[in-house]
């Protein structure tokens, strides 16, 4: 008599053909399609160089960034100065580092100060329909102005220090968020939970902060690492004409602007400044564009 097959236990799980794997984590998928670019890899890898540079330039300066010698004054790179030595004998790799913590700075600064202010901007104008129209004639009035010519009248009123600096840039590209934000919240707002929440007597500033907000924050997030970068450059920019943060402090614009009339003699004094801003920018601005590729569910492909 043929015997009969052993039964499975019953708390056996039996695979079943064409099952899906077990979803991975939102940040995991987030991490997947971000670094699926070597490129943005790549980029990444250098953001996190310099900022290790710029946190641990105290301890890791090869000398002292604002000790002089005169004696050794517009050296060219060598085994002992890297990047060679300025008009006053200071180390110019030193320097770099150093000013590469301040620049990191005035570009973090900027985007806390330009992502609040814009954010509570486009939640107004986006949510309140009586507030959107003044609101936005402000944007349109500010952007108008290339951004460092408005720069520049921001800093002639305020006067040149590190925080006025970090001021007048939050103000220039605050439009910048608020026309984000606004676009974001006005299709929001029109979500069935949103109209749900307020059929169910929710406050406005419960709607706004725990139904709306919360949504906003991909677009949030990359328009603010374009802003690290705009600021930068901006910063740069407003050291070299004189304008931004005083000379005495070592950015790198304020390296740039302090060489210019050596360049014929000692062009290292602007070419290695220059391509630390080159590079922090790119990798900036490459980061940022693969993060919208993949906060963007129209061009996400299925993995």
């Amino acid at each position: 008599m043929a015997s009969l097959p052993a039964q499975q236990p019953a708390d056996t799980a039996v695979p079943v053909a064409g099952a899906r794997p077990r979803s991975r984590s939102p940040f995991a998928l987030l991490m997947r399609r971000l670094f699926r670019r070597p490129l943005v890899v790549v980029a990444f890898i250098l953001l996190l160089a310099i900022l290790a540079v710029a946190v641990l330039a105290p301890w890791i300066a090869p000398f002292n960034p604002m000790k002089m010698d005169i004696l050794g004054r517009l050296k060219p790179p060598s085994a002992a100065h890297w990047f060679g030595t300025d008009e006053f004998g200071r180390d110019v790799l030193s320097r770099i580092m150093l000013g590469a913590q301040l620049s990191l700075l005035v570009g973090l600064l900027v985007v806390i100060v330009a992502t609040v202010l814009g954010t509570l901007m486009g939640l107004a104008a986006g949510y309140v329909r009586r507030l959107d129209g003044p609101l936005m004639r402000v944007t349109d009035a500010l952007m108008a102005f290339p951004d460092i010519l408005l720069a520049i009248a921001f800093m002639a009123a305020l006067g040149p220090s590190l925080y006025n600096v970090v001021l007048a840039l939050g103000i220039v590209y605050t439009p910048r968020v608020a026309r984000v934000v606004r676009a974001a919240a006005l299709v929001v707002r029109e979500m069935p939970y949103v109209e749900a929440a307020t059929a169910l007597g929710a406050t406005s500033p419960r709607i706004v902060f725990l139904h709306i907000l919360p949504n906003l924050v991909s677009p949030i997030l990359v328009q603010a690492t374009f802003i690290f970068a705009y600021a930068i450059l901006t910063e740069a920019a407003l050291s070299f004409l004189g304008v931004g943060v005083p000379p005495t402090t070592p950015t790198w614009g304020n390296m740039i602007a302090g060489a210019q009339q050596y360049f014929q003699q000692a062009d290292w004094l602007i070419l290695f400044p220059g391509f630390a801003i080159v590079l922090t920018v790119l990798s900036l601005q490459i980061v940022g564009d693969g993060l919208r590729d993949a906060l963007d569910p129209r061009l996400q492909k299925v993995t």
